[in-house]
């Protein structure tokens, strides 16, 4: 299954006028996009028991994502407070919270596998979960996939984090960044240029994503571009994440989970066809209020 490692939160959106509090966080929507988009995906983590916990655990369960190896603690849910005028920003509220506790991986309920394993945003570098998943990572045996998806104003030591970055890049066979976290990564280098430093790492594809304008897949064949779908934006919250989970859906329905090396043997019209169904799922997201993927039936739809 896809297995999707790090922090489940709540993200302050305005609707109507009002606060509300939304499901949220990076690796928790990755797995719910693969879970309604019909394949089986885990969310590795830990789930606060407070009120806002109880409704991410809901939203996990209801949405068919297997939580066997989900840890819950007594400790806070994070919150991140999104704002979406002048720009999208977030300011986040996260003190020895629970998304930064998880202690332990244990597959044992899931199965062997071989498992997709999928890691990034505030869980790539907060507290032990951070520790937690770099580790399972190293000795992890399936492909592994890496979506950074920077938050600089939360970044308090960028050392650590790039430490983190650095342990988990050795690993990663399928990596997804923005232009905006290429520039923060690698201090204002183009996209291009950090691709082609993370395939000579041993990446096996990068994957940019351009919002509107599409996306690029660079491999050591080449570089394959894909148009975006124009639609009426309404919450660009998701829109990174729900792209990874479609992008993931379509690997592990192509079976490279166990044979990531596979990857190398994808020509331009595979990867083209992986990103443009990713990047019709981003769509769907951005036409919506708050990280809210589509489902299969909703996303095979929009492209008939």
């Amino acid at each position: 299954m896809i297995l999707s490692g790090g922090e489940a939160l709540v993200d302050i959106v305005s609707k109507d006028g009002e606060a509300t509090a939304v499901p949220g966080g990076g690796p928790m929507n990755v797995a719910i996009t693969a879970a309604r988009l019909g394949v089986p995906a885990a969310f590795l983590g830990r789930v606060s028991t407070d009120e806002h916990g109880e409704a991410i655990w809901a939203h996990l369960t209801s949405n068919g994502v297997d939580v066997t190896a989900t840890e819950r603690g007594p400790e806070p849910t994070a919150r991140a407070i999104v704002e979406s005028i002048p720009k999208l920003s977030f300011r986040f509220e996260g003190e020895n919270t629970a998304d930064a506790n998880f202690g332990a991986v244990n597959l044992e309920p899931l199965g062997k596998g071989p498992h997709i394993l999928h890691g990034g945003t505030l869980g790539l570098f907060r507290g032990q979960t951070a520790a937690t998943l770099a580790d399972f990572a190293e000795s992890h045996t399936g492909l592994i996939s890496l979506d950074p998806n920077v938050r600089p104003k939360i970044i308090d030591d960028p050392a650590q984090w790039h430490e983190f970055h650095n342990r988990w890049v050795p690993r990663t066979h399928i990596y997804r960044g923005s232009d905006e976290d290429f520039e923060w990564i690698w201090d204002g280098r183009g996209a291009e240029d950090c691709a082609a430093e993370l395939l000579d790492r041993g990446v096996l594809a990068v994957l940019v994503t351009r919002g509107p304008d599409g996306a690029s897949v660079f491999t050591r064949s080449g570089q394959i571009d894909v148009g975006g779908q124009s639609v009426e934006v309404v919450d660009t919250v998701g829109a990174g994440d729900t792209f990874v989970g479609a992008m993931l859906t379509q690997l592990h329905e192509l079976g490279v989970a166990g044979e990531p090396q596979r990857l190398n043997d994808f020509d331009d019209a595979t990867w083209a066809k992986v990103a443009s169904w990713a990047a019709a799922a981003a769509a769907i997201t951005v036409s919506r209020l708050g990280a809210d993927p589509p489902t299969r039936a909703e996303l095979e739809a929009s492209l008939s």
